[in-house]
């Protein structure tokens, strides 16, 4: 038998926009399915007032594009009011126009798995081959966003935040361009808002409290960090999650010259991991682990001076660290090289630091170059000492010393 007639327009922007059958935009709606399938019958009958909005907001279209004929006596203002209220919520990007394009739901997956692959390249790749093509991806996502509607555009919008996520972090931590990750970052932050994605939000704001930290203000980054868990309290955060931000915190602190406020944060870290919970922490948290959070308490106890625990907790997150780890491992030779250097064994710090710069040759990471300097500097009263010398000539190679000279 042949299909009997129906509201094609409305079908096709349903499926658009994601809703896959019609008890999931009745769900969306907040209406029964039966209200669906009236309005995808051969002759829909017009939308009360309330459902007017909604349907515009999440199918992206007006009514007339969705299939439906305006009555008799119909107030053309009255649709420019509904109109500007889908603006005045922030869909003012969303295509309201019949000839407008609104972009099938599989743009989402496609543009979602381009994102997760410049997740995984970012531990091999190099920051300046690797921030082009992400940029480039979120100006992609900029460009979809408006053409999205419904589902299709939540899930665009939390790609395309944690794309400017990436591209903040590789200026941050591998350019050392603050300024511009921060900008960055909030760009991230808005995408984010635009997805309602709360731990995303979470994730974003967390990072922007290293800015101000890295500057020695306390209070911006505490303000921030305070933000930060409030958006994962709306979560629900996984444990991870929520170790990760005592982690990032202490680390402000410890910026901050307040190391015993520090090292609480990361025992109170480590309880929640122990304890663990029943969320499990998103896709995109690949930057944190058990390891991880040891290797910021060893940087911490370095700092607080308690150089026997720091070596011992740093040598421990050597050993345990995964080969794919290769930008944190610079990081670490580094933190060790600089207890050797504050235990007054110059020897033993050289060669860490040496270790470092092999691994740097492989897989550039700003950060871990910075603490090699660090150590250098500290390596002022040893200097005639041929260790530090044979450093010396490691360090200062043509390349090494112009990139020095730029910064």
């Amino acid at each position: 038998m042949p299909p009997k007639p129906s509201n094609t327009r409305l079908k096709s922007a349903r499926l658009a926009a994601g809703y896959h059958s019609q008890q999931a935009l009745a769900d969306a709606l907040g209406v029964g399915v039966r209200q669906v399938r009236r309005w995808e019958s051969e002759a829909p009958p017009w939308p009360h007032p309330d459902l007017q909005q909604a349907l515009t907001r999440v199918l992206g279209q007006d009514l007339e594009a969705l299939g439906f004929t305006p009555p008799a006596g119909h107030d053309p203002v009255r649709r420019t009011l509904i109109a500007g209220t889908a603006a005045a919520v922030g869909l003012a990007a969303v295509p309201s126009q019949a000839s407008a394009t609104i972009q099938p739901a599989s743009v989402a997956a496609d543009y979602e798995a381009v994102t997760r692959s410049h997740r995984r390249l970012y531990w091999s790749v190099a920051p300046a081959t690797l921030h082009p093509a992400a940029v480039a991806h979120a100006t992609l996502g900029c460009a979809l966003l408006p053409e999205s509607a419904g589902r299709t555009r939540q899930a665009v919008a939390a790609a395309l935040a944690e794309t400017w996520l990436l591209a903040g972090r590789i200026e941050f931590f591998d350019l050392r361009e603050a300024d511009r990750a921060g900008t960055t970052w909030h760009r991230a932050l808005q995408a984010a808002g635009e997805a309602d994605d709360a731990l995303l939000g979470a994730a974003i704001l967390a990072h922007t409290a290293f800015i101000p930290a890295w500057a020695g203000r306390r209070d911006n980054a505490v303000e921030r960090m305070t933000a930060a868990r409030t958006y994962a309290r709306r979560g629900p955060a996984s444990a991870e999650l929520l170790a990760w931000l005592d982690a990032v915190e202490a680390e402000c602190e410890t910026r901050c010259g307040n190391s015993k406020t520090a090292l609480h944060l990361i025992g109170h870290g480590e309880d929640v991991l122990a304890n663990g919970g029943e969320h499990e922490s998103p896709p995109w948290l690949d930057w944190f682990s058990p390891v991880r959070l040891a290797a910021f308490k060893g940087n911490t106890q370095l700092k607080a001076g308690h150089l026997p625990q720091a070596r011992t907790t740093l040598q421990g997150v050597l050993d345990a660290l995964p080969a794919s780890e290769e930008k944190q491992r610079s990081v670490i030779l580094g933190d060790l090289a600089a207890v050797e250097v504050a235990a007054g064994n110059p020897e033993a710090a050289c060669g860490y630091a040496c270790e470092a710069l092999d691994q740097l040759e492989v897989t550039w990471y700003a950060t871990g170059m910075d603490r090699v300097r660090e150590v250098r500097r500290a390596l002022v009263p040893h200097q005639h000492q041929q260790c530090v010398r044979d450093l010396d000539e490691r360090l200062y190679g043509w390349s090494t010393t112009v990139s020095a000279l730029a910064r």
